[in-house]
């Protein structure tokens, strides 16, 4: 059974959803349901018995963008592990382009995390290239940018507390840095935290970086590491917006893509074009009555 949820904008949604189940219907997918489910409010369930979920994301695209969505072949079930991204996604920034406004560079930085993230260059050397720009930058100004520039993005710390609050393991794997990524991770509650490590000497950023690079390769390694540590089928999340999360989300049971860069949203069968973090609860099923704070 095929189902989809989603959340868009109200006005015409009548005619939109009759549209979007005409051109499903031209394009073989029979569609069994067509309803609000109660306890979510604005979320509307779709079933049918094929199995193109492709084709039908591609045609809720079509009628009812923008929307938040959620596609899958089974019954959606609140996850057991959820690996998330950090920049952009958890938060509402890129820590290396603010810290490098520190220096002066937030532009030409910003610039190589944008081609970065759309996967037009190499993760590892548009990082170490990133980084090496921010040779002799004190270590203070990590401390200063924490506390004047990065903020949670709307609806993250009650993503992260109403899924550990159903026994939801939450990790934070991110291709930025534990100076930023520990104290956001303790702000919102996340588990564990997997990330890169800046190296420092006399209280400045040397340019360099220390130990291993945290890749997408690593981001969907982390993803399969949880969940094979609770056994066999396990029911996975995971949320990211560049080209350095799409192995994860080709690899989660739902793979959403956060107000993403157009290779990760491609990649996702879950996809937040419109609100904010909660309402992947809401396309989960979670009541908000249920919802932790």
């Amino acid at each position: 059974m095929l189902i989809a949820r989603l959340i868009a904008d109200p006005d015409g949604l009548s005619a939109r959803i009759d549209a979007a189940r005409a051109d499903l219907e031209a394009r073989g997918i029979r569609l069994a349901g067509i309803a609000m489910l109660d306890h979510c409010g604005e979320t509307v369930e779709m079933t049918s018995p094929d199995d193109d979920a492709a084709v039908m994301l591609e045609v809720l695209d079509a009628h009812l963008a923008p929307a938040d969505i959620l596609v899958s072949n089974d019954d959606i079930q609140v996850p057991r592990v959820f690996v998330s991204d950090m920049d952009s996604t958890m938060i509402g920034q890129e820590c290396i382009d603010e810290l490098a406004d520190f220096a002066g560079l937030k532009d030409k930085v910003a610039a190589i995390t944008e081609r970065a993230m759309q996967g037009e260059l190499d993760f590892e050397a548009a990082l170490r290239e990133r980084v090496r720009l921010l040779s002799d930058l004190p270590e203070s100004a990590i401390t200063e940018c924490l506390t004047s520039r990065i903020k949670p993005m709307e609806g993250a710390k009650t993503l992260v507390a109403t899924l550990k609050a159903r026994g939801c393991r939450t990790v934070l794997v991110t291709g930025g840095f534990h100076h930023f990524a520990d104290p956001v991770a303790e702000l919102l509650g996340f588990d564990l935290v997997v990330g890169n490590r800046l190296e420092v000497s006399s209280g400045k950023l040397s340019g360099g970086l220390v130990g291993d690079i945290v890749d997408s390769a690593v981001k969907k390694a982390t993803l399969l590491a949880e969940a094979e540590a609770l056994g066999e089928g396990v029911v996975t999340l995971a949320i990211g917006d560049g080209a350095n999360d799409i192995p994860m989300i080709e690899a989660a049971t739902y793979g959403f893509a956060y107000h993403a860069k157009p290779k990760a949203r491609a990649a996702a069968n879950g996809r937040i074009d419109r609100g904010d973090l909660s309402k992947v609860l809401k396309l989960l099923g979670i009541p908000m009555r249920d919802w932790t704070n």
